[in-house]
Formats: structure tokens, C-alpha cells, sequence
């Protein structure tokens, strides 16, 4: 599935265009705020295409409340009789908080994003290669003299094509990966950002006080770790850290915090853990990740935890 890359000034329209969206919702916007919109409109017909996808994805949200009768019925109580609390008011708090729920701000920013259920394969326009994992999503940004991706969430794997002028960097979070012909995976989580390299090597960067870069070379990994701010290199079995990609992960004394983190990519629910101390448990083997049941199973049995499904939300406790 080859794609074609966003330019940056497309992206920046689109930020626009969602952060407009938002604020024309204010039944309180003032007379000049909206004549500044007028002129967002005016400056470029881009801006009002733009604007026009933005409105369909907050419509996609006011549909899926016309589609649930938890949330089309909804009846609010006025707590103060001189202040009644208009439907309409709840109604649009409810689909612009929807807005993001389904991935609004994402989707007017990512070239790909991959559902719960997917891990695309896509070719880049020089032939390089991406594989997304399961609820994850890039952007793409080429131009003559560089290519540039930012991993926006989740998990991807790049399979890069050597191209000596034009250098090719992934950006996720503080961390900017620079490849050296080389295929290599990087893994954005909400603890900690991961690259794993195959072939060859890459730089690593951290935009972090005090923390070096790092060249990692086939058969490494450098994990970077948000809260303490500290990378830390280690030797890996590429073939054991790329699993997900056969819809398994490989184990080693992990965090369960981590597992679940992996579990919620392929599931349209939601699984919490109880506590922290839960969360820290740890955990060994090969689970079977895109099986959720499955990997429930496997996490009962390894921790002796208990499992309580509430609509979409899995709790687990002790």
C-alpha cells in the first residue's frame, strides 16, 4: 500500500483547523474571534477543505450519539434554575469529547493510522518500508533533502531504502532516531520509548538534559525512560522483539503495566489494573497478543489475578 506524505504545512492546517473546530463550539465565542475564523477561511481554499474534513470527523462523533440511546436520551438536570444547562450545550460536550475519542486530532495529523485489528504494510514513495502495529499511527514528512517520520502512537517497524543525500529520521516523543541503511523498530509507549535495531545501525537522540546519543547496532536496543530520564542499552534477540509482528510478544521478566499496554492496541475496549503494585507484578513467556482471551488467560495463570469485564472495561485485581 504505497502513500503519499503530508507536507508540514498541511499538518499545520490541520491543527488549525481542529483547534478552530473546537473553539467555534463556544456558544460564547466573541464577535472578533469569529472574524478572525472568517479570515483563517479567506486566506487559503485549503483552509476551507480542511475545515470541512474537521466538521465531518465531529459529525462521525454526533453520530455515533445519535446511534447509542445511552447517549441520545441523555437527560440533563439543571443544578441552578436561573442557569439551565442546555441539551444542545451537553450534546456537543459529549461529541467533542468524542472528537478525540475516535481519534480526531490524530487523524488530521497521521498518513497512516492502524486499527485494533490491522498492522498495515505500507511502502513509502523512496521504497522504503513500514509496518504499523495495532493502534498505531505516523505521519510522513519527505522532501528533497530529507525524510522525515514522526510515530505518533503505538508501534511500527521500518525496513529502510538507502538513500545516501537524504536521511531518515523517526521521531517519537523526545526521541529522534537517525537510520544508517539499516531496518530497525520503534516502540512509543507510555512509559518508556524503545528502538530495537535489526540491520545495521542508527543514531539515537534524546531531547532530554544530560542524556547522550547513542549509536545502538544489530541485535540492541536502547530504552528510554520518561520519568528518570536515563537511556539504558541492552543486547536483544531481534527476532524475539519483532513477535508482534506474528501477532505474539516474548516475555522476560516484564511489568504487567507493559502487557496491558500491549493488550489495549488490539482491543476496542479498554483493560485497567487495580493497583500499581499489580502493575509492577512481573511476568514471563510468549503470549499470544492479538488474542485477547488468550492473553487474559496467560496473565490469570502466571499472577493468580482475577478478571471482572464490565461492558468494554477489563478489570484486573488481585
Amino acid at each position: 500500500m504505497p502513500i503519499k506524505a503530508t507536507s508540514d504545512s498541511q499538518k499545520k492546517r490541520n491543527r488549525e483547523a481542529a483547534d478552530w473546530l473546537l473553539r467555534n463550539s463556544d456558544p460564547n465565542q466573541s464577535p472578533t474571534e469569529r472574524a478572525h475564523f472568517e479570515k483563517w477561511l479567506a486566506r487559503d481554499p485549503e483552509n476551507c477543505r480542511t475545515y470541512s474534513a474537521a466538521e465531518r470527523l465531529l459529525g462521525d462523533a454526533s453520530r455515533v450519539i445519535e446511534a447509542d440511546p445511552a447517549l441520545k436520551n441523555i437527560k440533563v438536570k439543571p443544578q441552578n434554575r436561573t442557569k439551565p444547562v442546555s441539551l444542545t450545550l451537553a450534546a456537543l460536550a459529549i461529541a467533542t469529547g468524542l472528537f478525540f475519542a475516535l481519534d480526531g486530532p490524530i487523524r488530521l495529523q497521521a498518513d497512516v493510522i492502524a486499527g485494533t485489528d490491522e498492522m498495515p504494510l505500507v511502502t513509502l514513495e523512496d521504497g522504503s518500508e513500514v509496518q504499523l502495529n495495532a493502534s498505531s499511527a505516523i505521519a510522513v514528512d519527505f522532501t528533497e533533502k530529507r525524510r522525515n517520520i514522526r510515530l505518533l502512537r503505538g508501534q511500527a517497524f521500518f525496513q529502510v531504502a538507502p538513500v545516501a543525500d537524504r536521511p531518515f529520521t523517526v521521531m517519537a516523543g523526545l526521541t529522534r532516531v537517525t537510520a544508517l541503511g539499516t531496518a530497525f523498530d520503534v516502540r512509543y509507549g507510555d512509559a518508556d520509548t524503545e528502538v530495537t535495531v535489526t540491520e545495521h545501525s542508527v543514531q539515537v537522540e534524546f531531547d532530554a538534559q544530560g542524556v547522550n546519543p547513542v549509536y545502538v547496532n544489530k541485535d540492541q536496543q536502547v530504552a528510554y525512560h520518561y520519568e528518570k530520564q536515563e537511556r539504558v542499552i541492552s543486547p536483544i534477540d531481534g527476532n524475539l522483539a519483532l513477535a508482534w509482528r506474528r501477532g505474539q510478544i516474548a516475555l522476560d521478566n516484564a511489568p504487567l503495566s507493559y502487557v496491558i499496554e500491549e493488550m489495549n492496541r488490539h482491543l476496542k475496549g479498554k483493560i485497567v489494573v487495580a493497583d500499581s503494585a499489580l502493575a509492577n507484578r512481573r511476568v514471563s513467556g510468549t503470549i499470544k497478543i492479538a488474542d485477547t482471551d488468550s492473553a487474559l488467560a496467560f496473565v490469570t495463570t502466571a499472577l493468580g489475578v482475577r478478571v471482572t469485564h464490565i461492558g468494554p472495561l477489563i478489570v484486573i485485581s488481585r
